[in-house]
């Protein structure tokens, strides 16, 4: 089993989700974060003056799948989130050792 955690701009998450129910994945986590990459924030006017915006705001998804669908999923999340400017984000694959359904008892795959 693997995580599949990937950071999209905001305006993407939409696209993503229904990516990813398209491929089977009907689970995610969805929490909304600030952080940077190589764009290293921008500068905004507001009122006349300049403010330096460091974090970006971006969405984090979390996704627990079987690990013979990783690959479909990194597509799918890439396919959807892709708009060719930088700040498109980030995708990391984390190993799972553990998952439980907390209503049911169930594990591990069952539990996904």
């Amino acid at each position: 089993m693997k995580i599949v955690m990937a950071i999209i701009k905001p305006f993407k998450l939409e696209e993503v989700r229904d990516a990813l129910t398209a491929i089977g994945v009907h689970g995610l986590t969805v929490t909304e974060v600030k952080g940077y990459g190589r764009q290293k924030g921008h500068t905004e006017i507001y009122r006349g003056a300049e403010y330096a915006v460091s974090f970006l705001p971006k969405i984090k998804i979390e996704v627990a799948i079987a690990t013979d669908q990783v690959d479909k999923t990194i597509e799918a999340i890439t396919t959807a989130a892709k708009t060719g400017q930088i700040g498109d984000g980030k995708i990391f694959v984390i190993n799972l050792e553990n998952a439980v359904r907390i209503r049911t008892g169930e594990a591990d795959a069952a539990a996904l």
